[in-house]
């Protein structure tokens, strides 16, 4: 049978076809279809993982080292900062399971940083077991990225796993969680780095000047009791003057920071772990490190640091050598590695991204005042002061002071997630839309694990109702995070656990009720006030939710009745069209008993926490009243 010219033609089409799909694919590959890919198994890129797992997403974590956690298992610093009381979502399971591997909370006391200290071996095991509960997670350990680009709609990247295989990934959506914002950059999204200028943020702390200085970070080392000499040889380069005032002693002459050095006891006992081993971070004249390797490639930064691991081990030979700690060595059953150091230095700052809303200290400060009302929009919560450490590099006198400045605590708004100007991708760990100010509180651990739980719950509500993540609805993942037992907003009133919890998040949220923040010596607070009295004056927060309301807010300050709540409420449903689920006055009494909230008299003062559940149950402007990712209200 003879084959046609046009045969002939369509053949070596085919056969050309096929040699190019052939030749594109590489040797030794395999191609994986997913939903979405974590980069990053750090403490953000876990959390984000699970979150999104137990939302039905298909993931892939991909991540550089053999552990999981990053800052809180692989770069040693296992002493949590912040949000003891304040357990909510991932981070109240973590230290929860924490809680039950060393028998109650008390056990976890160990050092005075920190009420929540633990091995890094084992919050890597509680980590890894986290994971491997989810039936949706795949992971990828020892993996490096290679490469990322867009194609139709989805993200293509490459990596090489643990056994030298090339695996190519197609995700629908990407979450950075990395230490540094890598994955970011690559994507082209836009970044900061370094200190804005006081004119940039509005911030009054802020220097005068922009510049690119980022915060020390740290190659901390995890030390063992021994119980005899352990003592190291002196390192390359070791110059006892570097840690002189590490702590009180005679050879301390002139401190960098007068008010704070202490007894060489209390400096040991500061990271103090379970079964006698010590984290060394030590922030006053210590194993700090000066270095911005941010920009540097990744064989310029094995090498920097390379000095920083070595300064290190500089402090090392001088707590054991000048202060007699010559029974404390590196511990051989923490780090799987040849030096028995952390895998990776501890990063306290790394790029951050242009995102939907820039968060700055000033929505911390003065959350009710701004032009964006960004406090709707909170996804996370912190109560650590600002902290940035400076003192290692050459000119910090210079800098603002910005160690302990004290600030109330806050909630993180969702759009610091969300880059400008890159679709289908999310930006967790430190590289959030932050001023440079407030990054010395929202770096810390509880946070940045509360910050992948939303990153999570963003990209899964992303794909199950097939939108752009810019376009997600803010309250829609509020709900998927107070259902995972999170915090909104940092309201000490009630325990998470507590039935009035959810009601009192959600009323915060739409500044009907607003919060009070302080500081209160060592402690940041915010409180809601749930068992105050309910004021006349404080009822204007309901016109900016419902401006078609008819009824007149007294003047006069003076407390309100549980009769004028429902005759306030009534008037709501009425006047703004606002559907019940059946007459106010009848739901009120129901709502009243259901949450156990005593006798129900028309007479009495109402509660301010009282009034929120009523609120809340019978209204419902959380749900009903939609809001931007600015905060602002959605007619």
């Amino acid at each position: 049978m003879k084959v046609s010219i046009f045969s002939r033609a369509s053949l070596v089409y085919i056969i050309i076809g096929v040699f190019v799909v052939i030749s594109w694919v590489p040797v030794n590959s395999r191609t994986r279809d997913i939903d979405l890919l974590v980069v990053g198994g750090g403490a953000s890129g876990v959390t984000a993982a699970v979150q999104a797992s137990r939302m039905g997403v298909k993931t892939m974590i991909v991540e550089e080292t053999s552990w999981l956690g990053g800052m809180l298992t692989s770069a040693g610093v296992s002493a949590i900062d912040g949000n003891y009381n304040l357990p909510g979502g991932l981070w109240g399971e973590f230290k929860n399971e924490l809680s039950k591997y060393y028998g109650g909370l008390d056990s976890l006391k160990t050092g005075w940083v920190s009420n929540v200290q633990f091995e890094p071996s084992v919050g890597n095991k509680i980590l890894h077991k986290l994971v491997s509960r989810e039936k949706h997670i795949e992971l990828y350990k020892n993996s490096i990225l290679q490469s990322l680009n867009k194609e139709n709609d989805k993200w293509t990247a490459s990596f090489k796993d643990a056994n030298g295989e090339l695996i190519i990934v197609k995700a629908k959506l990407v979450i950075d969680a990395t230490e540094l914002g890598d994955v970011a950059k690559l994507a082209g999204v836009k970044y900061d780095i370094g200190m804005e200028s006081k004119e940039m943020t509005g911030e009054e702390i802020a220097p005068e000047a922009s510049n690119n200085i980022v915060q020390d970070l740290t190659y901390v080392a995890v030390l063992k009791d021994y119980g005899k000499d352990v003592s190291i040889a002196c390192p390359e380069g070791y110059n006892p003057a570097e840690f002189l005032c590490a702590c009180s002693n005679s050879l301390c002459v002139n401190p960098k920071e007068p008010d704070r050095v202490w007894s060489k006891d209390m400096m040991i006992t500061y990271g103090k772990l379970p079964n006698n081993k010590y984290m060394i971070n030590w922030p006053i004249e210590g194993n700090d490190y000066y270095i911005n390797l941010i920009e540097m490639s990744r064989s310029e930064r094995e090498e920097a640091l390379k000095a920083a691991k070595n300064y290190t081990m500089c402090f090392v030979y001088f707590l054991q050598h000048e202060l007699g700690f010559k029974n404390l060595g590196l511990a051989d059953d923490e780090f799987p590695t040849a030096d028995l150091m952390p895998m990776i230095p501890y990063h306290r700052e790394s790029r951050r991204i242009h995102g939907l809303t820039r968060f700055s200290l000033n929505h911390v400060s003065d959350p009710y005042t701004q032009e964006q009302p960004l406090y709707r929009t909170c996804i996370a919560v912190g109560d650590y002061p600002v902290d940035h450490h400076h003192t290692r590099y050459h000119g910090y006198e210079d800098l603002p002071r910005l160690y302990f400045h004290p600030i109330p605590s806050f909630g993180l708004p969702m759009g610091t997630l969300i880059p400008q100007d890159v679709e289908d991708f999310i930006v967790a760990e430190k590289s959030i839309s932050v001023s440079n100010i407030i990054n010395g509180s929202t770096r810390l651990q509880p946070v940045v694990l509360q910050i992948g739980q939303a990153a999570g719950a963003i990209a899964a509500l992303s794909l199950k109702n097939k939108v752009e993540v810019k376009d997600v609805n803010v309250r829609d993942v509020q709900n998927a995070i107070l259902n995972a037992g999170g915090y909104l907003l940092p309201y000490l009133d009630v325990p998470v656990d507590s039935a009035i919890f959810k009601p009192l998040q959600r009323i915060g949220s739409t500044g009907i009720l607003k919060g009070v923040g302080m500081n209160v010596e060592w402690s940041n607070q915010t409180w809601l006030r749930a068992d105050t009295l309910l004021l006349t004056t404080e009822l204007s927060g309901l016109k900016e939710v419902y401006p078609a309301m008819t009824y007149t807010i007294p003047t006069s300050t003076r407390a309100v009745k549980v009769g004028e709540a429902v005759q306030i409420l009534e008037n709501i449903s009425k006047s703004c069209n606002v559907k019940t689920k059946g007459k106010v006055a009848e739901q009120a009494q129901k709502v009243w008993r259901k949450y156990n909230l005593g006798t129900f008299n028309y007479n009495s003062d109402i509660k301010r926490g009282e009034f929120a559940v009523l609120l809340d149950a019978i209204l419902d402007p959380f749900n009903k009243k939609e809001v931007s990712i600015e905060g602002k209200y959605i007619n």
